[in-house]
């Protein structure tokens, strides 16, 4: 039996535009397919909805609509769609929708579709589906006006100053007396010195300078932005040495002081310095349309969420919440353990 018999003309003509990747899905068979490359457009609105209704395979009491197949190409992006392009593995997928439908039957049978965590993950799939319409229907970050953009920028251009940045490099010791001599040497020499008082006597270099790392980055401890900024702050750097570090004038200067911390004392080194500066409207234009689309994407979810509340009203009882007892968990492994 041939194609156009099992299916009949308009469904033929509707499987063929799909199988050869067309656009509009209307069943016009005189319409030329597009390039492979081209992607798919397999919206189940686009479908007549007669023609939507058309069956392409039954499972048991359970029908696979041509609508239903559009559906599976229009769940994917557009890259997974290349994948068929083909006649035959269009039928493939349609033979994986025909597998999940089976699998589907039988654990209804099996009374699976009622348990509570099944419950639970359809709840959450739902859940998912609703904010997924909900992002469909806002702009893109590139479909912002420019106006509405640039206006952000202008109102938050504080947020998009760059503060000064400097690399810092360090020899830590933990006699006082020894730190004083090598801090002297410091300031005496250059880079290659610098390295060489490093490796003899700093007692934290870590990560290790190898043979054939430059002695100039020995000791270096990684980048910071002035006290008291909280973009530039760095763990490994001490608070200290922070402040030290921008005291400095310029590049390969060394603190006059100590700096302890601890037991430690620590000899300063500035090894690199990036000025402060604004990014332009054009440098911060990319994150910006992020941004605001993620704040229109809050902004419409918590809206939503305040309709959703009025039209299910929501009622917690705190005191039954608070009689909750969570099961003793007598035999779990410290954690360094696991």
């Amino acid at each position: 039996m041939s194609r156009s018999q099992r299916f009949g003309p308009a469904l033929l003509a509707a499987w063929s535009s799909l199988a050869l990747g067309g656009a509009g899905c209307q069943g016009k068979s005189s319409t030329p397919a597009p390039s492979p490359s081209a992607s798919v457009a397999a919206d189940p609105l686009e479908l007549d909805p007669e023609l939507a209704a058309k069956v392409l395979a039954k499972v048991g009491d359970r029908q696979i609509t041509l609508g239903d197949y559009a559906s599976a190409l229009a769940r994917m992006d557009q890259f997974e769609r290349l994948r068929y392009q083909t006649p035959e593995r269009r039928r493939q997928l349609l033979q994986e929708l025909i597998n999940a439908e089976l699998l589907a039957a039988e654990a209804r049978r099996r009374g699976l579709a009622e348990l509570p965590e099944t419950q639970e993950r359809v709840r959450q799939l739902l859940r998912d589906e609703l904010q997924r319409d909900l992002r469909v229907k806002l702009m893109r970050p590139g479909e912002l006006p420019e106006a509405e953009v640039r206006s952000y920028y202008e109102a938050h251009k504080a947020d998009f100053a760059d503060p000064e940045r400097r690399r810092v490099a360090v020899i830590v010791l933990e006699d006082e007396a020894k730190a004083s001599r090598v801090l002297a040497e410091a300031r005496a020499g250059g880079a290659v010195e610098w390295g060489q008082l490093v490796r003899a006597h700093s007692v934290d270099q870590a990560p290790n300078p190898t043979a054939t790392a430059p002695l100039e980055l020995a000791g270096d401890l990684g980048i910071v932005s002035p006290p008291g900024e909280p973009r530039g702050s760095n763990p490994r750097v001490p608070e200290g040495v922070r402040a030290a570090v921008f005291t400095l004038a310029k590049v390969g200067d060394v603190a006059e002081q100590l700096v302890q911390d601890g037991k430690r004392y620590y000899v300063v080194k500035l090894t690199g310095l990036t000025e402060a500066r604004t990014r332009s409207y054009a440098e911060a234009e990319r994150s910006l349309r992020v941004t605001l689309a993620q704040q229109q994407l809050e902004a419409a979810e918590q809206k939503y969420e305040q309709e959703l509340r009025q039209r299910y009203p929501v009622k917690i009882d705190s005191e039954r919440l608070s009689e909750v007892r969570l099961p003793a968990m007598d035999h779990v492994a410290p954690a360094a353990s696991r």
